[in-house]
């Protein structure tokens, strides 16, 4: 039987196969992988910085209100120390009050129990600025000074006695006496600290007592 191809085309022969060539292929496919790989590194990286950025910034915004507690903590403190400034201030001031109240009869003791130590003399002013004491008087003796002076440093409540002046009362013509002036400092000893030259008074002895001078 005679065919005729119509055609004009060969036919293939019988049972032989077409080979298809993949070399060609692979270095697409290395690529694509390629290009997979560092789309999903760059992905890992961007994440691990976005949290990182992100905990950088809470971390900044809580020391920012740290900053802004420490502040507020630091002007209640500032206020504290001033309020602490002016109680103190106050106090002292009170303390010194008390201290001048009740000190201005423990000196007018302490000038008494002098005075009587010392015969024949008479006080006519003392004047008290600070700690500081002037005196003025008469006496009928430049002895009766000397005592007087002798008594204020050995009671201990008194130092750096001096003598500013000491002179004859010219206007009395009729009894001799001695005009004379005397600065002192006060300086009260602490309860149970010895008297220089006298016995030591006891912590609970009232102001201006004088212990008895011993026999024999």
């Amino acid at each position: 039987m005679i065919r005729i191809n119509l055609l004009g085309q060969e036919r293939p022969k019988g049972g032989r196969r077409v080979s298809v060539d993949t070399g060609s292929a692979m270095p697409t496919l290395f690529i694509g992988a390629g290009i997979l790989f560092g789309v999903l590194v760059l992905g890992y990286l961007y994440y691990s910085w976005q949290k990182q950025l992100t905990e950088e910034n809470n971390q900044i915004k809580r020391l920012e209100t740290q900053k802004t507690e420490l502040e507020q903590i630091k002007l209640q403190v500032d206020a504290f120390e001033k309020q602490k400034t002016i109680l103190t201030q106050r106090v002292q001031t009170i303390e010194r009050l008390q201290r001048d109240r009740t000190g201005g009869q423990e000196l007018l003791d302490e000038v008494a129990t002098t005075v009587s130590r010392a015969e024949n003399l008479w006080l006519i002013s003392m004047v008290r600025k600070g700690n500081n004491l002037s005196f003025e008087g008469t006496s009928a003796s430049i002895n009766s000074v000397a005592n007087f002076i002798t008594a204020l440093k050995r009671s201990g409540y008194f130092r750096n006695v001096e003598i500013k002046e000491s002179k004859q009362d010219e206007s009395n013509t009729s009894v001799q006496t001695f005009a004379f002036q005397i600065s002192a400092e006060i300086s009260p000893p602490l309860a149970g600290q010895p008297v220089p030259g006298g016995p030591a008074r006891p912590a609970n002895a009232p102001a201006g007592s004088v212990a008895p001078p011993r026999k024999g």
